[in-house]
């Protein structure tokens, strides 16, 4: 795959009214797979919605400017190659919740002008500034993208039904910012450890592990596995559990809305009446199961940003749990899960500080039980995800009703990891 490199720190100031350096890596970042250059010029918004989806949005865009547009309603690379078509040589997108963008173009090669993602604050400051007169920025970047070869790795169980597979997975790569220990670390060695404790189970469905490479480029070890599969291959596959994140410090105990249940519509297309009706399943079995220890839980959007991406893209039923990542813990969510109110999930999300120290054992340890129950669950009966016949001697848990937990509405959005989605 094509690999994404910052050779130099990119650079972001304020030439005019006010002469102003911005912070690499809090006030803004390089998206991946953005492009090279050095501009100075002056700010310009969509003359049309802010968030710049559509080519009217840049109709009388002054050609020369650097754009200022917000994040949302279309991808990152969308932005980008609107704001281009318009004639912009740099384009900021801010956030539309506190925090950096952190973003990518997708790996379809570079942008052929510097692509930035700023803070939300940063880009209300600016919009702002842009009232009272012109404001004129400087951008820099110096980036690279060449061929690399990564590799997945896959183990199964020696018994099984080979006809109904049960697979689960999470991904081995980190941001080159930092170790990666919570992302994604974390799901990685609950994977495994779930792994080694399965030599002793004798599953009535063939479970599938897999750890998956260059997520953090574009979900690309997933998307080249399922890509690889035939139409038999696929069908074979029961369900798919992903682990992204699932030790944040400021944890809330997040179960993939697999049935859409908050109606916030952000399940991709592909996700087929297979798909939704089995993820419902799915989540349901996870509520249900933090229900039956006393533990809150609570739905964030099933919108295949991490790598059950692609499997539900092919139709294949999917759930997972995820502890939060750079979005800010709710005061009603601290109530009920402790920690603090307001601030992020994973302060260290995307950071040189993710590393042992930025894990919560304790949410680790009851996600880690909630995915090992999940597993052996599934690896002795699918029948309520698509009427396969389960072990006759194995008792099914308790799900929970409609597919929600005791913590209510609401959960994070695990945005980081946008590659073509936003």
């Amino acid at each position: 795959y094509n690999a994404f490199f910052e050779r130099t720190p990119s650079v972001l100031e304020q030439s005019s009214p006010n002469a102003a350096t911005y912070v690499n890596g809090n006030d803004f970042r390089v998206m991946s797979y953005s492009g090279s250059g050095d501009t100075t010029a002056p700010l310009a918004r969509p003359t049309g919605d802010v968030r710049g989806c559509n080519a009217a949005d840049w109709a009388g865009f002054p050609a020369g400017n650097i754009a200022l547009v917000q994040r949302g309603a279309c991808t990152f690379r969308i932005k980008v190659n609107n704001a281009i078509a318009a004639g912009a040589t740099a384009v900021l997108v801010f956030n539309n919740v506190p925090g950096v963008v952190n973003g990518t173009l997708g790996a379809t090669g570079l942008s052929t002008v510097p692509a930035l993602g700023l803070t939300q604050a940063l880009g209300n400051s600016l919009l702002a500034q842009m009232l009272s007169g012109p404001v004129v920025m400087h951008v820099k970047t110096d980036t690279d993208s060449r061929p690399l070869d990564t590799y997945n790795v896959l183990a199964e169980t020696a018994g099984g039904d080979p006809n109904n597979v049960v697979m689960a997975g999470g991904h081995l790569d980190s941001v080159a910012a930092g170790p990666g220990i919570n992302d994604n670390g974390s799901g990685s060695a609950a994977l495994l450890e779930t792994a080694i404790q399965m030599a002793k189970v004798n599953p009535r469905n063939k479970v599938r592990f897999a750890w998956w490479s260059a997520e953090e480029s574009g979900l690309i070890g997933a998307t080249r596995y399922v890509q690889s599969l035939s139409q038999a291959e696929g069908e074979r596959i029961a369900l798919y559990l992903n682990f992204d994140m699932v030790g944040s410090p400021n944890f809330v105990r997040f179960v993939y809305d697999g049935d859409d249940s908050t109606r916030t519509g952000m399940i991709p297309a592909g996700c087929g009446a297979r798909c939704t009706s089995g993820s419902g399943v799915i989540e349901s079995v996870f509520t249900g199961y933090f229900n039956s220890v006393g533990l809150a839980s609570e739905p964030t959007p099933f919108n295949g940003r991490s790598d059950y991406g692609p499997f539900i893209g092919a139709n294949i039923p999917s759930g997972g749990l995820f502890t939060g990542a750079e979005g800010l813990k709710t005061p009603a969510q601290a109530a009920i899960y402790g920690g603090v109110a307001g601030a992020p999930y994973d302060r260290c999300y995307h950071a040189a500080c993710d590393d042992y120290d930025n894990v919560s054992e304790v949410g680790l340890d009851q996600m880690s039980d909630a995915i090992a129950h999940s597993i052996i669950t599934f690896a002795q009966s699918t029948s309520t995800v698509n009427g396969a016949k389960g072990k006759g001697n194995f008792k099914r848990p308790a799900t929970g009703a409609d597919g929600t937990g005791a913590g209510g509405g609401g959960g994070g959005l695990h945005d980081g990891h946008e590659d073509e989605a936003d």
